[in-house]
């Protein structure tokens, strides 16, 4: 049974993953970043390259916003129970794009080839780690704020502004591995491929529905969980 301290506990736990989170992407990039000079890669290119992955921005987005939401619980007046609109938004996003990263990944994705800078424990953390501690904060975090519908907008905001900087930014960049005048983080949006360009919008218009759907979901259990928490405190 949960006590008054359980609000506090629970900020610790989220202390504790932000951190893991975080020495995971840095463990990976200072792997990448050490293969790259090593193999006399371009290292701008090779940075710029590892920050355009979604699997990277959403397990910073996730640490950041656990962070976040640790330093407004210990800071906080004694009055406020709830976290502030924009953290639980946050919050949201991370779990909707670290859900859907780790189904892809988990199901699609694992036991194929990997690149030669595959750090497994960091994979790992990535892209199962990460996603069951977002979900499980999701049913359990004790500061959870009720978000409206409408930020689902704000959560699909992110993936688009990412697929149409990655759209753009592709024919540009020179893949430092294999030398080719492109680079995209996942076959998916590479426009150069059997598919084509119809390929990847269609691949677009189904990251968009998932995003959609999924943070719809997350966004729905958090309303529940709202609408159950004022519930309980009225009887």
């Amino acid at each position: 049974m949960r006590t008054r301290t359980w609000p506090t506990v629970w900020s610790v736990v989220r202390l504790l993953a932000a951190a893991v989170l975080m020495i995971a992407v840095v463990g990976q990039f200072v792997t990448t970043i050490r293969l790259a000079i090593a193999n006399d890669r371009d290292v701008a290119t090779t940075i710029a390259n590892f920050f355009s992955f979604f699997t990277i921005l959403s397990n910073l987005v996730g640490a950041i916003s656990l962070l976040a939401a640790v330093i407004w619980f210990f800071m906080r007046p004694p009055h406020e129970d709830r976290e502030p609109r924009g953290i639980a938004v946050a919050l949201a996003a991370a779990t909707t794009y670290l859900a859907i990263t780790g189904v892809v990944y988990n199901l699609l994705l694992r036991g194929l080839p990997t690149a030669d800078d595959h750090v497994a424990w960091a994979n790992e953390i990535l892209h199962v780690v990460a996603p069951l501690f977002l979900v499980v904060d999701l049913f359990v975090a004790p500061t959870h704020r009720a978000l409206r519908w409408r930020s689902v907008l704000v959560i699909l905001a992110v993936p688009i502004l990412w697929i149409v900087y990655t759209l753009i930014r592709g024919p540009f960049v020179t893949d430092p591995v294999r030398g080719v005048a492109f680079w995209y983080p996942y076959p998916f949006l590479n426009p150069n491929g059997v598919a084509g360009w119809g390929g990847v919008w269609a691949y677009v218009a189904g990251i968009a529905v998932t995003f959609v759907v999924v943070g719809a979901i997350i966004v729905a259990v958090g309303r529940l969980r709202g609408r159950s928490s004022r519930t309980a405190a009225a009887v």
